[in-house]
């Protein structure tokens, strides 16, 4: 079978090629890459030659850079930044002989999961922890993760579903914003700043349906892509914030927040611990399952 010849130029090359684009200097490429400045003239033509192209304009004022070679620079500098970026994390690998990746909605995972991970950790020191935020619901398989944290029905196509526990909405805000008892009707709830948050845009619709109120519009009102912003917001006096209360209780707690209307909305949805089924026996993702589901009903 043919196979065509593969195009690859040296690192040495590639890294001579940045320097001297970032400085448009063989003088000044060479000290950064501790070559020779002849070296590093010879790596560029190589590199041209290579490539059949020419890639600096070279000229009595000096150099700079060819069509060719400004786009060529730019690929460069993602191929070895990508290369740094995986040198980095394998310096940082350590003795762990396996790594668990785990997906996780933002303020589940700053505000529940990493506080408790430390004791995870502590006990299987054998397994590198890698955590990835976002706020969409992840694909196990296309995002080759472990495991998957999330808030919803617990139906993902070919995964084990755990459920670890509900989360009850409540309504917040600073009591500077809003004193205690000052609120008298759920009409008056609509008329103060509602903070809104993207990644569940029906939580105030949701939360006065449960108490039979058709507001006029809920949906109005500065918007924040996760619950830990919207609770900043509130702890800063913006406005009123639906949230999980779960995540408030903290600044609850501490009178830093408090609860203009008691009512608080029973769960839709649960939180669930999700690994795909062809891996749920595996040792590093049994382990975390185990785990965090005791976590849940500590």
């Amino acid at each position: 079978m043919f196979r065509a010849k593969t195009v690859l130029p040296s690192m040495a090359a590639l890294q001579c090629f940045e320097a001297v684009a970032r400085h448009m200097s063989f003088t000044l490429a060479a000290n950064d890459v501790f070559l020779t400045q002849g070296a590093v003239s010879k790596q560029i033509a190589q590199l041209e030659g290579h490539l059949c192209q020419q890639l600096f304009h070279r000229s009595p004022r000096g150099l700079s850079l060819t069509p060719a070679g400004r786009m060529y620079l730019s690929e460069v500098r993602q191929i070895l930044n990508q290369v740094d970026i995986a040198s980095r994390y394998v310096m940082g690998y350590g003795k762990a002989e396996e790594t668990l990746s785990i997906a996780v909605q933002p303020t589940f995972g700053s505000m529940w999961l990493i506080p408790r991970l430390g004791e995870f950790i502590r006990e299987n020191p054998e397994i590198q922890v890698v955590i990835r935020s976002d706020a969409r619901p992840f694909d196990l398989m296309q995002a080759r993760i472990d495991i998957s944290l999330f808030y919803g029905n617990g139906l993902l196509p070919g995964a084990d579903c755990h459920r670890l526990f509900e989360a009850p909405v409540a309504v917040v805000c600073s009591p500077s914003y809003l004193p205690a008892g000052a609120l008298t009707s759920l009409q008056q709830i609509e008329q103060h700043t509602l903070i809104q948050c993207s990644s569940r845009p029906e939580i105030w619709r949701d939360w006065f349906a449960h108490q039979s109120w058709e507001p006029m519009d809920c949906y109005q009102g500065p918007r924040f892509d996760t619950f830990s912003m919207c609770l900043t917001a509130a702890l800063e006096g913006i406005g009123i914030a639906a949230i999980p209360a779960m995540f408030a209780e903290p600044a609850l707690r501490d009178g830093k927040l408090i609860q203009p209307w008691h009512f608080v909305q029973a769960s839709d949805s649960v939180y669930y611990v999700a690994c795909a089924s062809h891996c749920a026996n595996l040792p590093k993702i049994r382990a975390f399952v185990d785990w965090v589901c005791t976590k849940a009903v500590a």
